[in-house]
């Protein structure tokens, strides 16, 4: 009792507070829609103004902060369109980027809004317009006055695919703030965690441990997101004109990375003088910076966005275009995913990669997808290598493209591995959403 009432007081000065910078944090997302990292027309909705009439009926509210955690969720999403037909979804984010990759693979039906800020303000104009019977968050997203407000509305909360970082454990666990963290687990019906660590730390924080279960990583499921591409046509005549070249990707490569992978590229370059290197950066605009310095530097290089042609002469080819990445997966045989070669940064998904069979390759710095990287090479130790920059994965780059044998059997390897461990890892959610969430939404009302 002494730690919700303990809870209970911190929420309340926590709301105070947020009350209090209202207009600080909505003047700030006038700010980002300036810098354009909002919405341009859109960002009204991050401060719970809605652009779209809300369907009558039940509605059952997904919510992932960015494109990650998003696609993970959005094979549940069709299930839930599938199989409930009485209910309308809505899905929200709070990346620009996310929402446009993400609207064009949810079903039609599946309303998109962007999230709202956790202010009082925002949150409560968000709720009283569209009336959610449930609320499905994904990984992280743990925002007092969401949680709570949505409790006190009698939302039903859910938390899949859980996971927090050990920065995140930490704040959470402070003396002060502990108390409100017990508050808010105690609030969700169904918390699904990613791993075992997760699920002890989620305990840790005092969540019931009636409400945890496993399911798998979500993750896993991206391979269900199979769909024609509007560029598959382009795919197919960039893949003819891959054909016979040694190729290679960096994806979700972030600042500083990309040095990283222009210095393999020019050791690369002295042993395969054909040797093709594919760079996505994790953020588009990067892309731009990046080619034209190659292009200072002499380098053969194109540019996705902007239309240029890829040639037997080019060397580099830099792919700063949204929602493509899959698609580019299924171009190379070899990924080395990025966010990972740098101290501080913590890793990206690389069971995509894996998915399509290609050799995956990864930094040592992969954050929470140690456990996937474990669980992965317990199936096989060759389906996933983590290695240092510079000349280490130079070194192993050389032998892959040098072997067809060798490479051939880490790809073979990576794709089964994937396979085993996404086995049924949707359908275990949708059960356990179906068991705790979805079979408290009466057919019919509002």
């Amino acid at each position: 009792m002494g730690a919700t009432k303990g809870g209970e007081l911190v929420y309340i000065i926590y709301r105070a507070v947020t009350y209090g910078l209202t207009p600080f944090i909505n003047l700030h997302i006038r700010w980002r829609k300036f810098r354009r990292l909002e919405h341009p027309l859109r960002w009204p909705e991050r401060l719970g103004r809605p652009s779209l009439p809300r369907p009558p009926g039940r509605l059952i509210w997904f919510h992932a902060v960015s494109l990650g955690e998003g696609m993970c969720v959005v094979p549940v999403i069709k299930r839930c369109v599938e199989r409930r037909s009485d209910v309308t979804v809505l899905m929200t984010t709070t990346t620009a980027s996310a929402f446009e990759v993400l609207k064009t693979l949810l079903p039609s039906g599946v309303i998109c809004q962007f999230a709202p800020v956790d202010t009082p303000a925002a949150v409560n104009a968000f709720l009283a317009y569209w009336k959610p019977y449930a609320l499905i968050l994904v990984e992280s997203e743990l925002w007092p006055n969401l949680v709570l407000g949505a409790s006190a509305n009698g939302v039903v909360l859910a938390l899949v695919n859980a996971r927090m970082s050990i920065k995140s454990f930490n704040n959470w666990s402070r003396p002060v703030v502990r108390s409100l963290t017990s508050l808010m687990l105690s609030k969700f019906s169904l918390i699904v965690p990613l791993s075992n660590i997760q699920a002890i730390q989620f305990q840790l924080l005092q969540a019931p441990p009636s409400i945890i279960n496993f399911s798998g990583d979500l993750k896993l499921g991206i391979e269900e997101l199979v769909r024609k591409s509007k560029n598959m046509r382009d795919m197919e005549d960039l893949q003819g004109k891959v054909t016979g070249r040694c190729v290679w990707m960096a994806s979700s490569i972030h600042k500083g990375e990309e040095e990283v992978m222009l210095r393999v590229h020019r050791g690369l370059m002295q042993k395969h003088p054909n040797i093709l290197t594919i760079i996505v950066p994790r953020h588009p605009h990067l892309g731009q910076k990046i080619t034209l310095g190659l292009q200072k530097e002499g380098v053969n290089v194109a540019l996705r966005s902007y239309g240029d042609s890829l040639t037997s002469e080019t060397s580099i080819y830099v792919v700063d275009t949204l929602g493509e990445l899959r698609q580019f997966y299924g171009l190379t045989p070899i990924a080395v995913i990025g966010g990972s070669f740098l101290p501080g940064l913590t890793g990206h998904n690389f069971s995509e990669a894996a998915a399509a069979g290609c050799a995956v390759l990864t930094g040592q710095h992969v954050g929470h997808f140690s456990h996937m990287a474990m669980a992965m090479r317990q199936l096989n130790p060759l389906s996933v290598t983590q290695v240092g920059g510079g000349m280490e994965l130079e070194e192993i780059l050389d032998k892959l493209v040098s072997n067809p044998e060798m490479l051939e059997a880490r790809r073979l390897a990576a794709k089964e591995a994937f396979r085993a461990l996404s086995s049924g890892v949707v359908e275990n959610v949708w059960t356990l959403l179906q068991l705790h969430i979805f079979r408290k939404v009466p057919a019919g009302g509002c």
